[in-house]
């Protein structure tokens, strides 16, 4: 029972965090609450990087849940947003696999808790603010799918 108790306090900690990262909180409870998707605008906090979503599920095991930061999934649209930091400059230009999102695009988010119309946190944010480091991230879905010493600290 502690341990569920402390993985729910873990999820509403992530979704505070998330909450955070807009400037219309309420808005956006307000959307989940009617059981929407709201749009939350990256930039400031952190970037979005797309994917498609099997290779995404194949990185996450490559990276280990220790070095994941939240991770957004569509199944119907086969597609994953990871969560990077905002200062992901060009770090990940030369991975085809891989599109940073520019800065102020809309992600469509669920909260923290509980999907909605099908989309879900792979990996939740946990309220500490945790990003996936895009050197690791590039590595995960690089030639090879290997993470070098150098990604890996």
């Amino acid at each position: 029972m502690a341990t569920q108790t402390r993985s729910r306090a873990r999820r509403q900690a992530g979704q505070d965090w998330l909450l955070a990262c807009t400037p219309n909180p309420t808005t956006v409870a307000r959307d989940w609450a009617a059981e929407e998707l709201s749009p939350i605008r990256s930039g400031e906090q952190w970037r979005v990087v797309e994917a498609r979503l099997l290779p995404s599920i194949q990185a996450m095991k490559r990276i280990g849940a220790e070095r994941l930061g939240p991770v957004l999934a569509d199944p119907e649209l086969e597609t994953a947003w990871w969560l990077v930091p905002a200062d992901v400059g060009d770090q990940l230009d030369d991975v085809r696999q891989l599109r940073v999102m520019p800065p102020g695009w809309p992600l469509h988010c669920p909260p923290v808790l509980y999907p909605v119309a099908g989309r879900l946190w792979l990996e939740r944010p946990d309220g500490s603010g945790r990003l996936t480091d895009p050197i690791v991230l590039g590595a995960a879905f690089g030639p090879g799918g290997r993470l070098p010493a150098e990604a890996l600290g």
